[in-house]
């Protein structure tokens, strides 16, 4: 299979994270419920991961949360900064696990930035929209949809400037493009495990710059005496049994993100993109294409997206065709009607899966 759908998740992990997370299962009880030998390598386990984020994102270990995926960290995210009846900001490429958390609080939120790939007019228009006042900000790095980067910086650059909070999501910037808490001066960064830091599913992390309200209440191996939740990170966040397997896994894949490099794996995936935005309009497929692009890109086939989604799934060819549980993203874009099909790659990206790629596509278009 030639797996191109890394914006869902990344099935093709390195070996070490099989392993990783083999040797948990194997060695690990349960994180501060105990002072014997498994039961502290399981702690040892978490905190490593704790500070290899913390190397990978520039925090500290204790700002390091662990959540089961980015939806559950931007729930406890936006639970913790935004009341109902807030201002709320967003871009015009969210995810549904940035709008309906709020919609689920009665906020209809302000969008700003609509227009694909273009820098300047998000910039302008976050702006003006912060100039009319706003008390909190919730946006993505990168459109899962169209592989859109967004001036991340400048847009918190000006939410500081105005001082607003914010919110980043950073489920499809993480592992292919630096992430930095302490530089980006973001109130909480929320990214899953699983996509580019190629860890298992159901895995997570919520960076935080300021204290969390709990998602979950219950044990966290501390404070047992006490009728409330810790108020200390990261133990406020972490209620329960944390998924030591995942956490192990996820270590792993994040170390493997520091030796062989975030921006040199961003490039790659880049480059493999590039070379299929070109390949795709040659067939005469619409492609949604810029130069503040990361590595996915949206297509609209001469026929029905799902249909030819299922035309390559037959011939081994892993895509995803739909509205990417992001309407408001296809909103923007003109396509909330037809959806696209959307190609993402990988850590392993490659001119071969580019090229196996438009050989699929060039048999479909003449079946079709």
């Amino acid at each position: 299979m030639i797996y191109l759908d890394y914006g869902a998740t990344s099935f093709h992990k390195p070996d070490a994270v099989h392993r990783a997370v083999s040797a948990a299962m194997k060695l690990c009880a349960n994180p501060g419920r105990g002072g014997y030998c498994a039961a502290m390598a399981a702690a040892e386990q978490v905190y490593r991961c704790r500070e290899t984020a913390g190397k990978l994102f520039h925090c500290s270990p204790e700002q390091v949360v662990f959540t089961s995926n980015c939806t559950q960290g931007l729930n406890m995210a936006i639970n913790s900064l935004i009341k109902p009846g807030d201002r709320v900001l967003i871009s015009g490429f969210e995810h549904n696990a940035v709008v309906r958390p709020l919609y689920a609080r009665g906020i209809t939120p302000i969008v700003a930035g609509r227009r694909l790939f273009d820098p300047e007019d998000t910039r302008n228009a976050w702006e003006r929209a912060l100039q009319t006042g706003v008390d909190a900000a919730v946006f993505t790095h990168v459109s899962n949809v169209f592989g859109y980067v967004l001036p991340v910086k400048e847009m918190s650059r000006l939410c500081r400037e105005y001082g607003v909070p914010f919110i980043l999501d950073a489920a499809q910037s993480a592992g292919s493009i630096p992430v930095n808490l302490e530089a980006l001066g973001a109130d909480f960064i929320a990214m899953p495990g699983h996509k580019g830091l190629l860890g298992p599913q159901g895995t997570g992390l919520l960076l935080c710059s300021r204290g969390v309200k709990p998602f979950l209440y219950g044990g966290t191996g501390n404070h047992s005496q006490s009728k409330e939740m810790p108020e200390e990170l990261p133990e406020r966040g972490e209620a329960g049994t944390l998924n030591v397997p995942g956490i192990a896994g996820l270590e792993a894949g994040m170390r493997y993100l520091l030796k062989n490099g975030v921006e040199r794996i961003g490039r790659r995936e880049r480059a493999a993109c590039a070379m299929a935005v070109e390949a795709l309009a040659r067939q005469g497929y619409r492609v949604f294409a810029g130069e503040s692009q990361g590595g996915t890109v949206s297509v609209c086939p001469p026929s029905d997206c799902e249909d030819v989604a299922a035309a390559l799934a037959r011939r081994g060819i892993a895509v995803r065709a739909g509205l990417h549980c992001a309407p408001l993203a296809h909103e923007s874009a003109g396509t909330l009607k037809t959806g696209t099909l959307r190609i993402s790659f990988g850590w392993d990206a490659s001119p071969w899966q580019v090229q196996k790629l438009v050989e699929s596509v060039i048999i479909v278009n003449r079946e079709k």
